[in-house]
């Protein structure tokens, strides 16, 4: 048995949640491999709207095994408030939820040491989340870290070394803060984690692939968000492509089958850095208003544009992505033209491949497609789909070299429609 990898392709916010929540059903087991509390998956269904942040997005579905993996960091405080406010509407946990030992912990302290450096590099901050994964990371690689498995044992010794560190990095900084009534928090949420089963998840998880249960591993962010393929240095501290499955649970390459590709129709980002298609304009805000382009976690105000055909293809390499799954199709219901970028231009010269970097002038080469301009939010069924959309849906299968399998037209769990073009 192999499991399946489903991933975002562009920076993050692509949808990922909902398509979890979507193929869950076929699944017996969900696990997330990477990332933290920055990275926000929204659900939408039977009328109510729930954000997951640590948890996998299976958890919704019926008595799936779902598993925080080891390359996931896990805020104590966060993930209590998370998962009392998912039991308090009806969702069972404890039995359903397993959490690696070697998973790290954020520290109150580390989510001050973020704030710390983003404040030192004054213009050049990379507009972190603020939720302390960078620091989590960075010490993980360092040797520095402290993990689920720590609570188990001698854990107020650990935790003071680990505190005694960052107190000393923060005075050398002179950096104040006060992280009494956090601490507070994320010593009840050690206490939480406590009630739910403590796992090696690696060997969990080869032993539901030899027992034949079929598993899907589900990534945060995006790839172009990668720590080693992202636009570095604005970029998360983990990695968000199918290669951060096999480290991030356990998983050998050789028993990686499907690899899902999450996109939007047009494209998005949150924080600094750079965005060849991004858009100034009303077309632009207009993206924004359509899609609530707001992040799930921080509020913050998406930045738009026409979806980057280059930098997909490069997701797409990396990745090994064998389906696409389009997402906000809707958005664009009412736009008479839609661009793709096809190409860029850098100091004069025409490529399709994504460059070592597109910070200064990028120059977006765009092919441009009639819009379909009717509303498919209503729609259940390919057969239904106009013909404009079809001809966007085959530019693009054109372009990428890869099936388009599912189309998203509204933010419901029953507004997803699953083609069968083969």
């Amino acid at each position: 048995m192999k499991v399946d990898v489903l991933l975002g392709l562009q920076w993050g916010d692509e949808g990922k949640g909902k398509v979890v929540d979507v193929l869950t059903p076929r699944y017996d087991v969900v696990a997330r491999f990477q990332g933290g509390p920055n990275a926000g998956h929204t659900l939408e269904f039977e009328g109510q709207k729930y954000v997951l942040r640590s948890i996998p997005s299976g958890i919704f579905q019926g008595d799936k095994v779902n598993i925080i993996g080891n390359g996931v960091v896990l805020d104590p405080a966060l993930f209590k408030a998370e998962a009392e406010a998912l039991e308090a509407s009806g969702h069972p946990l404890k039995e359903r939820l397993h959490i690696s030992k070697k998973a790290h912990l954020i520290m109150p302290t580390h989510r001050v040491l973020d704030a710390a450096y983003e404040a030192a590099k004054g213009d050049a901050k990379v507009g972190t989340t603020g939720k302390g994964i960078g620091p989590t990371y960075t010490d993980k690689i360092s040797r520095n870290g402290i993990r689920v498995g720590d609570i188990l044992g001698d854990f107020d010794a650990i935790y003071a070394k680990a505190k005694a560190r960052h107190e000393e990095i923060l005075k050398s900084m002179n950096f104040e803060y006060d992280i009494t009534e956090i601490e507070k928090e994320w010593m009840a949420g050690i206490e939480y984690l406590r009630q739910f089963p403590l796992v090696d998840s690696e060997h969990e998880i080869n032993d539901l692939l030899k027992a034949e249960k079929s598993v899907l591993c589900e990534g945060a962010q995006g790839t172009m968000l990668d720590i080693d393929f992202g636009s570095y240095p604005f970029v998360t501290s983990s990695n968000t492509v199918c290669a951060g499955a096999c480290s991030g649970l356990g998983v050998a390459p050789n028993k990686i089958g499907n690899v899902y590709g999450i996109m939007k129709a047009y494209c998005t980002r949150v924080g600094s850095g750079p965005f060849p298609t991004e858009l100034f304009d009303e077309t632009g805000d207009k993206l924004c208003t359509l899609g609530h382009e707001f992040g799930s976690v921080t509020g913050r105000k998406r930045r738009c544009g026409w979806i980057d055909l280059v930098a997909l293809k490069y997701s797409i390499m990396i990745n090994g992505v064998t389906h696409l799954i389009m997402m906000k199709s809707d958005v664009l219901d009412t736009f008479e033209t839609i661009k793709a970028c096809v190409a860029y231009r850098i100091n004069g010269v025409e490529t399709e491949n994504f460059p070592y970097s597109i910070e200064g002038e990028v120059e977006p080469i765009y092919a441009e497609l009639p819009g379909w301009q009717c509303d498919m939010t209503k729609m259940t069924s390919e057969n239904e789909f106009p013909e404009e959309f079809n001809n966007y849906i085959s530019f693009l299968e054109e372009e990428l070299e890869v099936p388009i399998k599912i189309v998203s037209v509204g933010p419901d769990r029953d507004q997803t429609i699953e083609r069968y073009n083969d």
